[in-house]
């Protein structure tokens, strides 16, 4: 450790990193509880609405109020395809190929760029829930180390000097095992929700395709 470097100071600095992780993991935990409680209700409402409309021209024209969330804007994105589509057919390799195999491909670019949003944030989480310990134990480390050089400074090993020092340097290890262990609970969590919601996506895409298949074949 550098001599012009205070053990207090790193001591200090390993305590505010614990508190930054903290900040972070909590203000994460919030915003995927409400990206996802809102995904869910707009991808109930707009599925409910897409599936009572009569026909893929009205389950186009849904309102705008409807008309949003991760399902919603794969519908807006397959349909988009299908008319450009239309109107450049036979013009550009990009709609050289089956269609039905195309505008599923279309509609799972925009389920994975669905599915990145999901998972924002989720590595973040994952990264601290594993290396806030280490960094609790790292502060408690040097905190035993300083506290060491203060008993021998003193002169007395009787236990109320040595417990103290001791005892203030085991409170990062506690802290940082604090912070991992909702960090780790909330990735865990959230990385259910993102496959459950995930499999909804897929489910919509497979449904998509087919009845704008069918669609095609009716002309």
């Amino acid at each position: 450790m550098p001599s012009h470097i205070s053990p207090e100071v790193i001591i200090d600095g390993t305590l505010y990193t614990l508190l930054a992780f903290s900040v972070a993991t909590w203000t994460l935990i919030f915003f995927k509880i409400w990206q996802f409680t809102k995904n869910s209700y707009y991808n109930r409402r707009f599925n409910k609405a897409f599936w009572d409309a009569s026909n893929l021209e009205q389950a186009k024209s849904l309102p705008a109020e409807i008309a949003r969330g991760p399902q919603a804007r794969i519908a807006q994105q397959g349909f988009a395809w299908m008319n450009e589509s239309r109107q450049s057919e036979g013009k550009g390799l990009k709609y050289l190929g089956v269609p039905d195999e195309l505008l599923e491909h279309a509609l799972l670019v925009q389920m994975q760029q669905e599915q990145h949003a999901m998972e924002s944030g989720l590595t973040l989480l994952a990264s601290i829930g594993s290396t806030a310990p280490f960094v609790g134990l790292f502060g408690t480390v040097l905190g035993i180390m300083n506290a060491m050089h203060q008993i021998t400074a003193s002169g007395s090993t009787s236990l109320d000097v040595v417990a103290g020092p001791i005892g203030d340097a085991l409170i990062a290890t506690a802290i940082g095992i604090a912070v991992a262990v909702p960090a780790v609970l909330a990735y865990n969590f959230f990385l259910r929700r993102a496959k459950q919601q995930r499999a909804g996506l897929e489910n919509f895409v497979v449904s998509f395709t087919h009845i704008a298949s069918t669609a095609n074949a009716k002309g």
